[in-house]
């Protein structure tokens, strides 16, 4: 089975007031630190999202194909870009995320028939097969902006697993302030 992974960038962070992407987190760029997380877990690490803004971090990057249309574009950009038959992807903003959770998302994914296999209401950090793709792209055609809603259209199972508090995002200043 081949993996890859990538991290999605491409938001416009409205909520915090400045690229969460770039956020100090430990002394590097929150990106550069869940980029390396997925790179642990997968051997690869792309970043989906804008070349101009995150080139300069040492990761490949891929752009969205059209902007503006949130997650789901980043995931249909991700899954265009893949030759691995399953691709973790994950938001930039979850600085909690470990490889070992990660790790196991991708082998209990790789075991499975599902088309899509995520932590329970995590679609952003969750192993999609290549074979999502035409799905992903027809629920774009159709209008769909919301990932769940697109993931109706697949088979998706939910990883069972302790490590809730990995999950937790910054979306807002505070949730940075609470973290440092």
């Amino acid at each position: 089975m081949s993996r890859a992974g990538y991290v999605l960038a491409g938001g416009a962070s409205s909520r915090m007031g400045r690229d969460k992407a770039l956020l100090d987190w430990k002394g590097r760029p929150l990106l550069v630190h869940l980029a390396t997380i997925v790179q642990q877990s997968t051997g690869s690490a792309t970043i989906v999202g804008a070349h101009e803004k995150y080139g300069h971090l040492g990761f490949s990057i891929v752009p969205d194909r059209d902007a503006g249309f949130g997650p789901l574009e980043g995931i249909r950009a991700a899954l265009e870009h893949s030759g691995a038959d399953w691709n973790l992807i994950i938001a930039c903003d979850m600085p909690y995320l470990n490889p070992e959770l990660l790790g196991g998302l991708l082998a209990a994914a790789e075991l499975s028939d599902f088309d899509c296999l995520m932590p329970k209401g995590q679609p952003l950090c969750a192993v999609y097969h290549r074979r999502c793709l035409p799905a992903i792209e027809q629920a774009l055609q159709n209008g769909v902006r919301k990932v769940r809603e697109a993931l109706n259209a697949l088979d998706v199972g939910l990883y069972e697993t302790a490590q809730v508090l990995c999950f937790q995002n910054m979306n807002y200043p505070d949730d940075l302030a609470r973290t440092l």
